[in-house]
């Protein structure tokens, strides 16, 4: 591992939240304090209220699903949410989050952007609203047993100051997170045995290195193969399909857990969803192409 580029990573990385996070989450407190979003919130409250979430993650929610997972948790971040919200939360933007880039990863090893949205957004949507119906009391706080309040300010001047703060503190939170993560995967991408998986590429492996690093490179060391034709289709379906349900699951979901999310829940709903999603759809995908 070259410690000089993943340090350089951490820092572009850091850069990027810093600018990110902070004007989306002053931004948030701004439009919570006037109340902007009861005007737009409407467009998207049905499917809030489906998956059991306030329609005050509208923004949480539309920001994740085109951009990333960093601008959700900072529109959601000032919200007055439950360790069972911010589960629901993070198993849905776990699933549906960065469509237009992932779908193009997705595309470049055979899986058409038609599956890839519907599959997240709609399957996203199914998964969320089965957890919403789950007691709560199955969810608890993963790092911390504080109750999750949404800060409240009397005039604008005391909520500048106040989203200010907060803001810096989330950031720090973020990039601490993201950094030991970078350090972490770039450990694991440069071991010996991902260097030789990624010559001797498998279903297994492909999953693995998905599941834990990510739709961009588990999906991404397949697309030289599925240009070659050396996977079957069926592979290649099944694997995009698993990996479109369930990627970067502890990276996506530490994100939500810093704020109260369980950890364990979320991991193993999106697993065991996964699962059933891709044998199911294997499933048709077979009796369609007999």
């Amino acid at each position: 591992m070259n410690f000089q580029d993943t340090l350089n990573s951490s820092l572009n990385s850091a850069w990027i939240i810093l600018k990110l996070v902070i004007p989306i989450y002053i931004i948030a407190d701004i439009l919570y304090f006037y109340n902007t979003l009861s005007y737009i919130s409407f467009l998207i409250e049905p499917f809030t209220s489906i998956i059991g979430l306030p329609s005050e993650t509208a923004l949480a929610i539309i920001s994740g699903i085109f951009l990333n997972l960093y601008a959700a948790v900072a529109f959601a971040a000032p919200l007055d949410l439950t360790p069972h919200q911010w589960s629901i939360l993070a198993v849905f933007l776990g699933v549906c989050h960065s469509l237009v880039v992932e779908s193009v990863i997705m595309k470049k090893i055979g899986i058409s952007n038609i599956y890839s949205y519907s599959l997240r957004f709609f399957g996203g949507l199914l998964i969320a609203f089965i957890v919403s119906l789950m007691p709560s009391s199955w969810f608890e706080a993963t790092l911390s047993d504080a109750v999750f309040e949404k800060t409240t300010y009397d005039t604008f001047e005391t909520l500048i100051i106040g989203s200010f703060t907060s803001a810096i503190s989330l950031s720090i939170k973020i990039i601490l997170l993201i950094t030991i993560l970078i350090f972490i995967m770039d450990f694991i991408k440069t071991r010996k045995f991902i260097l030789e998986g990624q010559k001797n590429i498998s279903k297994g492996f492909s999953l693995t290195v998905g599941v834990f690093l990510g739709i961009t490179y588990g999906a991404g060391i397949l697309i030289k193969e599925a240009k070659s034709g050396t996977i079957s289709n069926e592979d290649l379906f099944y694997i995009g399909t698993f990996l479109m349900i369930c990627h970067a699951i502890i990276e996506d979901t530490l994100l939500f857990v810093i704020f109260g999310a369980d950890f364990t829940m979320v991991i193993i709903i999106r697993t065991i969803s996964a699962i059933i999603f891709s044998y199911l759809l294997l499933q048709i995908y077979k009796n369609k192409h007999k």
